[in-house]
């Protein structure tokens, strides 16, 4: 029950302030009136609200962003915890900057619009722009939702348009001479497992032997596995094993015999378990070999630094002046290096271990496997991994597979996202160019017959 309480100001005056009981039973004030009839009325319309399921207390609203955000929003929010590591980033690098002294009912739509503007300005990209407004949207709609504040700062906000990126396909020649440039077995069977599969990274660096039936090729997806940092995993790792894929539906895919064939070969060969994982890190030698620098080859010079001075390829000094890591000039230096400490000049120290728990980190693949690859290879710096997936599709549904197979083989949720890989390859659209070629050639015929 409701009720008002007399207080004398610092001047002397007497007013009154209104109390009633909120939903958890919790005395609140409804306001400080000049009479007690008006206190009454307060409380009395605060405890109908109550009733009616609206809490009306203002001192929620008023509590700052920051505080909401990191002690009730992030805490209590419901996400996956790659999820969570990348949305913590995003709140303390982007939202707390800008939002976090204001209090949650003084932030407005212009508010925000002009935090998207200045993310323009400092040159994010739109797609990056939309991520972020889609965490802060949820942010303000668990506010509303709590009745933290009554009006949604992100409603009628305006995001920069985000344009649809054509897929960069590599075709199955440039896939033959980057499988070909790829160093040790174990990596390339990856690759090959990779485009015959068109895993994602963490489907694909999960697998393990037991997923593959023998008898009929079928691979079952039923795992993934994402990296994060000691502080964001559970218990302090790096790797966490989720028991589903990132579409959170098993799937069921088949491979074809020869692969298969050449999988149970390798596992065999490497003395690879049911439970164990298919393509797991490579041991760890602290005592690496000495690396060999190609003796007597003119490597060409760096490009200009930044006072315009070029190096040879393949030595110290374009390491360091010209800052060029290309893989003869890191072979130099770290020769260099290993030279001394074997001399007794540079206090040795311990190889750098890569913290695993027998998964490969994508990063280190990335760096030690993938690019150096690629440029052998003679592939541009923007084919990724990823693309391998990309190019599994394009591929089926070139050569004439089905698009709802082709759907389920990559777990999409969506047929629409499927489609976008329709006409991805080089050669898609020659048969319309033939058709637009040959009756441009007949009307040339004609043509010239009347000039006849």
């Amino acid at each position: 029950m409701g009720f008002s309480r007399a207080r004398t100001g610092a001047r002397g005056g007497t007013r009154f302030t209104a109390y009633y009981t909120d939903i958890k039973g919790d005395e609140r004030s409804a306001g400080t009136f000049a009479t007690a009839k008006e206190a009454d009325k307060a409380w009395q319309r605060a405890e109908a609200k109550v009733a009616e399921g609206r809490v009306t207390s203002t001192r929620h609203g008023r509590q700052r962003f920051a505080d909401f955000v990191l002690d009730t929003w992030l805490p209590d929010h419901v996400m996956e915890e790659s999820t969570r590591q990348n949305v913590t980033y995003t709140v303390h690098k982007r939202f707390i900057p800008e939002f976090g002294r204001m209090r949650m009912n003084e932030i407005l739509p212009q508010h925000v619009q002009a935090w998207v503007r200045q993310c323009q300005k400092e040159g994010l990209a739109a797609s990056s722009i939309h991520r972020m407004a889609t965490v802060l949207s949820a942010i303000f709609t668990s506010a509303v939702v709590n009745q933290v504040i009554f009006t949604h700062p992100c409603k009628g906000v305006v995001l920069p348009t985000v344009g649809k990126k054509q897929f960069e396909i590599i075709t199955p020649e440039q896939f033959s001479a980057f499988h070909d440039a790829i160093e040790g077995e174990r990596f390339r069977l990856l690759v090959e497992f990779d485009i015959e599969s068109g895993l994602r990274w963490g489907e694909l660096s999960e697998i393990r032997l037991k997923d593959i039936d023998r008898a009929t090729g079928i691979l079952t997806v039923s795992r993934s596995v994402v990296e994060l940092t000691a502080r964001a995993h559970p218990t302090g790792g790096r790797f966490l094993v989720k028991d589903y894929p990132k579409d959170r539906t098993f799937r069921r895919l088949k491979l074809g015999r020869p692969l298969v064939t050449t999988v149970l070969a390798y596992a065999m060969a490497n003395g690879i378990r049911d439970d164990d994982l298919l393509f797991p890190f490579p041991e760890q030698d602290d005592d690496a070999p000495i690396p060999e620098v190609p003796d007597g080859v003119d490597l060409g010079l760096t490009a200009p630094n930044d006072e315009g001075k070029r190096y040879k390829h393949g030595t110290t000094t374009a390491y360091t002046n010209g800052r060029c890591r290309c893989e003869h000039c890191r072979a130099t230096f770290a020769r260099y290096r290993a030279l001394r400490r074997a001399e007794g000049r540079d206090r040795p120290r311990r190889r750098r271990r890569v913290t695993t728990d027998g998964h490969i980190p994508a990063d280190w693949f990335r760096k030690n496997v993938w690019h150096p690859a690629r440029e052998r290879a003679g592939l541009p710096a923007s084919v990724t991994p990823h693309q391998l997936r990309h190019a599994h599709a394009s591929w089926l549904l070139a050569g004439g597979a089905n698009l709802t197979v082709v759907r389920d083989r990559l777990g999409h949720a969506s047929i629409t996202t499927t489609e976008r890989y329709l006409h991805t390859l080089p050669e898609a659209d020659d048969s319309a160019v033939a058709a637009l070629s040959a009756v441009r050639n007949r009307g040339a015929g004609a043509v010239g017959a009347g000039l006849r």
